[in-house]
């Protein structure tokens, strides 16, 4: 759905009635991933897709019937791709696909609308969120779990917050039958964010790759010169000249945080590491030989940090391409950060 929000919210604002077509499972060869949404409202306009145009025909179809009698409520909807039709899309097999449909109720009550306005501003605001739907035919209820674990909806079910919180990690949205009752929770990540210790010549190019691939990218050098005077080609989001223990608490160090320790500078690169290694940070590499790095093991265990800790920095730092270039070296980085960026998928 979020990739249609700007689409209902430019409706919701309209105050168009719409039906909401959410993917909540596939098999097979389904041309669209779960979560993927398409509105339609009572026009026949669209937006967003569930198939690929495999399925949108008849999706349609029963979500302008829905929207002429919304009191029915929502639906579940199940569809196989036939190999023909599948070869009409330009898949190599058939597959198979559930979809909830449901009206779109913003103004269905104080829960539904602080649930929707919630959302909103979740998103708008890059925090990141749950937002589930109870899986059945007539009123379904909807709920909001924000990172921290709020939940916000007529919730009494502690286990749809736990599995939110769980999916939330994993960035993955899911289909899940908790007491009897299926339940689909779309996770809306937030823009995932780089944190950069130390700005050299890689880091010129580590920003670039990171900018490209839809992060927010955040330099920390408290060395003026290097922080001030390095040029960038496409610039961070931030450039902070202060230690690390000065700056990395203004960030959630939370599983959708990838740092890089590049400043090859210990007192900078250990006090980062100190931070970081009690946090939840999804990746923690550090630049350095094999060398460098048994003599950086050795000081995280004299200052009490134990082997399991110790273990979740990549060091040497990054994919083994046999870099040798600034540029190929960032390029290594940047593809063993997407390797955990994707390890859920």
């Amino acid at each position: 759905m979020k990739d249609i929000f700007p689409q209902i919210n430019g409706w919701v604002a309209e105050q168009r009635k719409f039906a909401v077509a959410t993917v909540t499972g596939t098999w097979g060869s389904s041309p669209r991933p779960v979560g993927s949404s398409l509105i339609i409202d009572e026009s026949g306009s669209m937006a967003g897709s569930v198939s690929g145009g495999c399925v949108e025909g008849a999706v349609v179809k029963k979500a302008l019937a829905l929207l002429e009698d919304p009191e029915s409520g929502g639906m579940p909807l199940h569809f196989g791709v036939s190999d023909e039709d599948a070869w009409a899309v330009g898949l190599s097999c058939g597959g198979k696909l559930d979809v909830y449909l449901e009206a779109f109720d913003y103004d269905g009550g104080v829960a539904e609308s602080l649930i929707y306005q919630t959302l909103a501003e979740e998103v708008s605001e890059n925090r990141g969120c749950v937002y589930v739907t109870e899986l059945k035919t007539g009123d379904a209820l909807h709920f909001l779990v924000k990172a921290d674990g709020t939940a916000i909806g007529r919730l009494d079910n502690e286990g749809v917050v736990t599995m939110a919180l769980r999916l939330y990690q994993e960035r993955k949205s899911a289909k899940v039958e908790i007491d009897g009752q299926a339940y689909f929770f779309e996770v809306f990540p937030p823009k995932p964010r780089m944190l950069i210790v130390g700005a050299a010549h890689i880091t010129v190019d580590l920003v670039r790759f990171a900018n490209i691939f839809g992060m927010e990218t955040i330099v920390i050098d408290p060395r003026r010169v290097f922080a001030s005077k390095t040029q960038f080609d496409d610039p961070p989001h931030k450039i902070f000249d202060q230690w690390p223990a000065e700056v990395l608490d203004k960030f959630p160090l939370d599983p959708y945080t990838y740092a890089v320790i590049l400043s090859h500078d210990p007192k900078i690169d250990d006090q980062a590491l100190h931070i970081l290694l009690k946090s939840e940070v999804a990746y923690i590499g550090a630049l350095g030989s094999k060398r460098t790095h048994a003599k950086r093991v050795a000081r995280l265990q004299e200052a009490g940090y134990g082997e399991e800790e110790i273990a979740r920095i990549q060091a040497p730092i990054g994919v083994d391409i046999n870099a040798k270039t600034p540029k190929e070296i960032a390029l290594s980085v940047m593809a063993e950060v997407i390797q955990a960026q994707n390890q859920f998928l």
